[in-house]
């Protein structure tokens, strides 16, 4: 499934839901499944962390719905051409 899919299904799923909470509760929202995510990461259980970075991914989308913005386009005009910075791939940006 691309990306601008997901974020369709997504907006069928949960568009009216997520409208009414609005961006800050839903921005909350994607808060915690980033905060989940980690600590299934730390537990090591590779269900649980797909699972979770599932979560975080739709979470993700329903904020970018909510902002107006097509993730896969944003996405594709900011990594297209590989690193924003140094505009290789992969990456020669010094790391820090």
């Amino acid at each position: 499934m691309r990306v601008s899919e997901a974020q369709k299904l997504i907006r069928k799923i949960y568009g009216e839901r997520d409208s009414r909470r609005g961006i800050l509760g839903t921005s909350l929202h994607l808060g915690e499944e980033i905060g989940e995510l980690f600590r299934a990461i730390r537990s090591k259980n590779p269900g649980d962390v797909e699972d979770e970075l599932a979560d975080s991914l739709a979470w993700l989308l329903s904020v970018s719905e909510l902002l107006g913005v097509d993730l896969e386009e944003a996405f594709t005009r900011r990594y297209g051409k590989g690193c924003p910075k140094c505009s290789s791939i992969p990456c020669k940006c010094p790391e820090v």
